[in-house]
């Protein structure tokens, strides 16, 4: 992929870990505009909810100091492209989120469609389990599986706000 892929494409390049979480070190801020940290994002859902989640899992991070993301795109088999290098445009994008709160392991899921989406960040939280299924990825293994399995199954919207 190269900048010019994106050059009048109607996408935005969309990190997947925000240059805002970056602002501890220059060379890492300047880092996270590297391709391989960028997909081709809808314009609205950059701007709007990514970026909501995006600064809510910044104020957590703050809040708790000990939490784990893990987000990337979600393609389908077959999927559009753009530029001259033939860059994939993803369906959608997800995010999982675990955190020790209290001494208990919380965790929740997020999946967003590769569109302007309105609402509320939580109308589109789910398990994490949910986003496994979706994406193909086992996330949070290194925990033990009664921990593992119990924060991916489901989800408390009061142990996030």
């Amino acid at each position: 992929a190269e900048t010019s892929d994106y050059t009048n494409s109607g996408w935005d390049r969309g990190h997947m870990a925000p240059a805002a979480d970056m602002k501890w070190s220059e060379k890492v801020m300047f880092e996270s505009f590297y391709l391989s940290n960028i997909c081709p994002q809808n314009r609205g859902l950059n701007g709007g909810l990514w970026l909501s989640l995006e600064e809510r899992a910044r104020y957590w991070a703050k809040k708790d100091s000990s939490i784990y993301i893990v987000c990337g795109p979600i393609m389908d088999d077959v999927y559009e492209t753009i530029g001259a290098n033939g860059v994939a445009i993803p369906k959608g994008f997800f995010k999982v989120i675990c955190k020790k709160y209290k001494g208990t392991y919380v965790g929740i899921g997020f999946i967003f469609p590769n569109e302007n989406c309105s609402g509320d960040i939580f109308d589109f939280a789910c398990p994490i389990d949910k986003v496994e299924e979706i994406s193909g990825h086992d996330f949070f293994y290194i925990l033990p599986d009664t921990v593992e399995n119990t924060i991916e199954r489901s989800f408390n919207l009061k142990d996030w706000y």
